[in-house]
This record gives structure tokens, C-alpha cells and sequence, in this order.
């Protein structure tokens, strides 16, 4: 629409010079002595245009002969960009699907478009990590400068290193983005895997604190992590009775009343001859979840004097009369207070009702001993078979 209504002026001005140049009949006279010229206006006027036109596309291309290296080399940069940026394209697309030697070659030609170089090196760097070869990944990560692009480089230097079991380069490269004012939460992540691998088990439980609260981990996998740093927090301090029921206070409200753990309190609170603790941590344990191994933990704790924990298994029995481990940690009990009868009815009433072949080992091997305690060799062989073929 534009070209057709300057095509319309340049013909409006045209049939203007036209009718104008027909009513003038001026003449020009130019006097060079001795010669005189005599030339009409309208040819003059005419004559002087096209000087000016003349004068105009020389200067015009004088200008562009003399620019014409400067433009040759934005050409060729515009070349080299758009080169570099399909390389980098093409290099994203095969880190993804898999292809590291494709995405290793395409990103270091997109390096060589210095506003390319720091997401390319990247990219490299984790394609050289996929395929194991670190001394490049580290070259790459190196040449991963920009003002943008440190935290994606330091943080990508802590997750590539963590997933190569190097958990303490990992925290040193975190330790610098922290330093550098970042908090990121595939940062406290990564974190988490590092102190994982370096079995800092109290860390690990921080930072599940903090991911809890921003929903980062799904919370079967945060119960199973939180789990296993309790346990491992607990075994660091298996040789300091002391220290280990500090821990213990420490932990969290719900992971003291997780079976599992609290079995393990239990048991190292037993082997450290503690047992009075032990007891207390098991029932409190039982109270919140009926669990078995924490039932034939409580055989484990009695001490000295059995009465009040044979007592306390009683109460239970009345809410779990036909419980196969109650009746087992009950015989255990009775076994241990010297109660032969009650210890051999009850440890029966458990190989009656389990189906259990590893309780049922465990019971066969506890009427086994007592059988040989009474002086009963026959049954106690039986007894003895009978739990090395359950």
C-alpha cells in the first residue's frame, strides 16, 4: 500500500514538472569568454537534477565500496551466530535424548560464540559427565564464566560430583555458592545426597527439616531418609550410653516413635547394659504402633528383676491374647525369672499360633535351652532339629 502511494506522488510530481515546464520558455545564458551558451530554463533545470543524481550514487557507492570489509564481517559474524546457535539447539536436544558424543561436539562449536561459551560449556560439561569422563567435565566447567552464570556452574559442579561419589568436592563447591549469598533448594538437595554419601547423618536430618517444610521430597522417601539418619546418628554412638540417649532425646518426636528405630535404641541401649532405658523406649514405642520386633525386643530388656516387664506383658495380654510375639517375649521372660512352667506354656501358646519360620526358629531354640536347663535332653534335641529345619 505504502509503494503505490509514493508511485501516485512521483507521478503527481512528474505531470506537475510537465505542465509547469510548458509554459516556461526561460533561458539560462552562461557567459565563459569568449564562448556564450545559451540553454532553456526547463533543460537546465533538468541538467542539474541529473548532476545531482549522478553526484548522489557516486558518493553512494564510493560509501559502500569503502564499508564493504565492516559489512562482510557482520555478515560473517551474523554467519558464525546463527551457526553457533544451532549447534547450541542441536546440543540441548542430544543431551537430552541421550546422545553425549553428539551433544559434546555440537556444544563446543556453539562455544565458539563468546555469548554461547558459558551455557555450552555446561551442556558439555554434563555430556562429558554422562560418559564418564571427568577430566574433561571439569575442563568444560572451568570454562563456564559469565556474571550470570555462576550459580549455575557451581551448582552444577556440585550435582555432577555428587553423582560421581564425590561427596566432599560436592559440599566445597556449595559451601562457595552459599558463600556467595544463594540459597537454592536443588541446592539443599544436592546437599542432602553429599551428606548421604559422607554419612553426616545429623545434616542429613536438617536438611530434611527445611525440605519438609517446601513439599521438595515426596514423604514415603523423606520418612525412609529420615529413618536411616536417625538409625545412623544412633549407631555413631553405640559405645556411650550417655551420649547415646542425648541423641536419642534429640531426635525427632516421630521418628522416637518409629518401631524400627526405636528397636535400634533398644538394642544398643541393651548391649551398652542399660536396660532400664531400653525398656522405657520400647514401651513408649508400643503405645503408638503394635509392632513385632519391638515385642521381641522387650524380652532383651529385663535386667536384673523380669517381674515388672512380665507384669506389663500381661496388661497386654489381655488386649492381644493370641499374639504369637507377646507370648514369645512373655515365655522369654519368665525364662529369664526362672518361671519354668509359665515360660514353657507360653513359649507353646507362641509356636501354636505363629506361622513366622523365623520366630518359630526363635521359639524352638528358647524351649530347646530350657529343656536342657531341666535336664531334659530328649526334648531339648527335639527342639534343637526342630529349629535348625524350620
Amino acid at each position: 500500500m505504502r509503494g503505490l502511494i509514493w508511485l501516485t506522488l512521483l507521478f503527481a510530481v512528474a505531470a506537475g514538472f510537465a505542465v509547469l515546464a510548458t509554459f516556461n520558455h526561460g533561458q539560462v545564458v552562461m557567459l565563459v569568454p569568449p564562448y556564450r551558451v545559451d540553454v532553456s530554463l526547463n533543460l537546465f533545470v533538468l541538467a542539474m537534477l541529473a548532476l545531482f543524481v549522478a553526484l548522489y550514487v557516486i558518493i553512494r557507492v564510493l560509501r559502500n565500496i569503502y564499508k564493504m570489509p565492516e559489512r562482510v564481517a557482520a555478515y560473517r559474524n551474523r554467519q558464525r551466530s546463527r551457526r553457533a546457535n544451532i549447534a547450541l539447539r542441536d546440543a540441548v536436544a542430544n543431551l537430552f535424548a541421550g546422545r553425549y558424543t553428539r551433544a559434546e561436539k555440537a556444544a563446543r562449536e556453539a562455544a565458539e560464540q563468546d555469548d554461547n561459551r558459558g551455557v555450552a560449556a555446561i551442556i558439555g560439561a554434563r555430556a562429558a559427565h554422562r560418559m564418564r569422563e571427568f577430566a574433561r567435565r571439569d575442563a568444560w566447567l572451568d570454562e563456564a564464566q559469565g556474571a550470570n552464570l555462576e550459580e549455575a556452574r557451581l551448582l552444577q559442579t556440585a550435582e555432577l560430583r555428587v553423582d560421581a561419589r564425590d561427596a566432599q568436592g560436592a559440599l566445597d563447591a556449595l559451601t562457595e555458592m552459599r558463600a556467595q549469598g544463594a540459597r537454592r533448594m536443588q541446592a539443599q538437595l544436592v546437599a542432602l545426597r553429599a551428606h548421604q554419601h559422607l554419612k553426616h547423618w545429623p545434616e542429613v536430618l536438617g536438611l530434611l527439616k527445611m525440605l519438609e517444610k517446601r513439599e521438595a521430597l515426596h514423604p514415603a522417601l523423606a520418612a525412609k531418609l529420615k529413618q536411616t539418619a536417625s538409625e545412623g546418628i544412633l549407631r555413631d554412638h553405640r559405645h556411650d550410653a550417655d551420649a547415646l540417649l542425648k541423641c536419642w532425646q534429640e531426635l525427632p518426636a516421630d521418628a522416637r516413635t518409629s518401631s524400627r528405630i526405636a528397636d535400634v535404641a533398644a538394642e544398643l541401649l541393651v548391649a551398652l547394659d542399660r536396660p532400664r532405658e531400653a525398656r522405657d523406649i520400647v514401651e513408649a514405642a508400643l503405645a503408638e504402633h503394635w509392632d513385632a520386633r519391638l515385642l521381641r525386643r522387650y524380652a532383651e530388656c529385663a535386667g536384673g528383676d523380669a517381674l515388672p516387664l512380665i507384669q506389663k506383658a500381661e496388661a497386654w495380654q489381655q488386649r492381644h491374647p493370641n499374639d504369637p510375639d507377646l507370648l514369645y517375649a512373655l515365655g522369654k521372660l519368665c525364662q529369664h525369672q526362672r518361671l519354668w512352667g509359665k515360660a514353657q506354656t507360653f513359649l507353646e501358646g507362641a509356636l501354636r499360633y505363629t506361622d513366622d519360620r523365623h520366630l518359630q526358629q526363635r521359639v524352638h531354640l528358647a524351649l530347646a535351652q530350657l529343656f536342657e536347663g531341666l535336664g531334659q535332653m530328649e526334648q531339648a534335641n527335639r527342639h534343637y532339629r526342630a529349629c535348625a529345619t524350620a
